[in-house]
């Protein structure tokens, strides 16, 4: 299950190409509840890393699109070199351990 940092992540990288995600629509990508995502998208907004935009659907329900504001953007760089380094450490360590498990 990702944590609160990794959910962050994710959703940054999704707004930069698709502002028009839903909140549902993370909840299912991300394999987490509806209101964790909820939790999620309020501290980014609570945090300036976002804004929300009101827009009228074809199906006359309220949504949001959702935007990085230009903190959001440098903040979606400096998480995603740490998601790398992260995943890279992990990487390495699995292959270790595989390296280390076949010998």
């Amino acid at each position: 299950m990702p944590d609160n940092q990794e959910i962050d992540f994710h959703i940054l990288r999704q707004l930069a190409r698709q502002p028009h995600t839903t909140q549902r629509e993370f909840a299912k990508m991300l394999c987490v509840s509806l209101g964790r995502i909820n939790y999620c998208m309020n501290a980014l907004l609570d945090k300036g890393w976002i804004k929300a935009q009101n827009f009228q659907r074809s199906d006359k329900k309220l949504a949001y699109a959702y935007l990085l504001t230009p903190e959001g953007i440098d903040t979606k760089a400096r998480i995603t070199a740490r998601f790398l380094k992260r995943k890279r450490a992990e990487y390495d360590a699995l292959k270790a351990e595989l390296e280390q498990l076949t010998a």
